[in-house]
């Protein structure tokens, strides 16, 4: 029996390639991550200034902050994720005899598939996150993690097991905006290009951008959300600035409107557009490599 009949293989091959696509992925794009989090937190001067003066201050390799913890999220968020959502596409498949998928399934797919993978990934959003911003925070306030482990345990230590998930609700929304935005937008691209004579690279490379722009323009305000509740710190009466999602939601609106929420879209956007494209790219080379090897 081939390696491509062998029941266990089939079952790993989605979760195992959509993991390595996302990491290959992160190492590509993680200098824009931590760029557009300084300008949610606060940062002037634009991308380029903001990136200047991280160089400046701490160093080239300060672009690369927090890349364990997004290496860690690539490897349980992105694993789940498109594992689920190739799962659950062949489900669909079959239950529709075969025929393509209309967009209101494909948008199911990647909203399920966006929550579902989110909550494998929260621990190491966080992480990320936190280490990213750690740098913003004035000297006394600063946690100096030293590493993905060290801010996994450190969390653990003063905030307990649960403090893991803070903003976990948050990043399982925005996560199925996001992929609801990129998986059904790229699925349904590459249909509308193959019914027109458009395949293999430039098919791939063309839905791949379409998915990064409605990946970015349907996540951008969860994220921002996501963002202010997972960096917060406790104030002086040992409260929390935001209770919650709905109170850092109404709390941004009153302050800056609905175009608050859109902070630092360049920034995200050519974070988030490339990544998308590059975890879609990847993921269909592997998929063919692995075809084309009997895989």
């Amino acid at each position: 029996m081939s390696l491509k009949d062998n029941a266990t293989w089939k079952a790993v091959k989605p979760f195992m390639n959509g993991g390595l696509s996302g990491m290959g992925a992160t190492c590509i794009i993680q200098p824009l991550d931590i760029v557009k989090v300084r300008l949610q937190l606060g940062a002037t001067g634009g991308p380029l200034g903001v990136a200047a003066g991280i160089i400046k201050n701490d160093g080239f390799g300060a672009l690369y902050t927090g890349l364990s913890a997004g290496l860690l999220r690539q490897a349980t968020y992105t694993t789940a994720r498109l594992g689920i959502h190739a799962k659950l596409v062949d489900y669909l498949k079959e239950m529709n005899k075969g025929a393509p998928l209309p967009l209101a399934q494909k948008a199911g797919a990647g909203l399920a598939a966006g929550g579902l993978g989110a909550i494998f990934g929260s621990p190491a959003d966080l992480s990320l996150i936190r280490m990213q911003a750690d740098k913003t925070l004035p000297v006394a306030e600063r946690r100096n993690y030293t590493g993905v482990v060290h801010a996994l345990s450190d969390t653990v230590k003063k905030e307990g097991i649960g403090g893991l998930f803070t903003g976990a609700g948050t990043t399982s929304i925005r996560a199925m905006a996001l992929n609801m935005g990129m998986l059904a937008s790229n699925d349904q691209a590459k249909e509308m290009m193959k019914e027109n004579g458009i395949t293999g690279f430039t098919a791939t490379l063309g839905a791949s951008s379409i998915a990064g722009f409605f990946a970015s323009f349907f996540s951008l305000p969860f994220d921002y959300v996501k963002t202010q509740l997972q960096k917060q710190k406790p104030l002086p009466d040992g409260t929390l600035p935001f209770k919650g999602f709905g109170d850092c939601c109404a709390k941004t609106m009153a302050a800056g409107g609905p175009l608050k929420f859109y902070t630092g879209f360049p920034t995200y956007y050519v974070r988030i557009a490339p990544h998308a494209m590059f975890t879609l790219i990847l993921l269909d080379q592997i998929n063919s490599v692995q075809k084309s090897a009997g895989m």
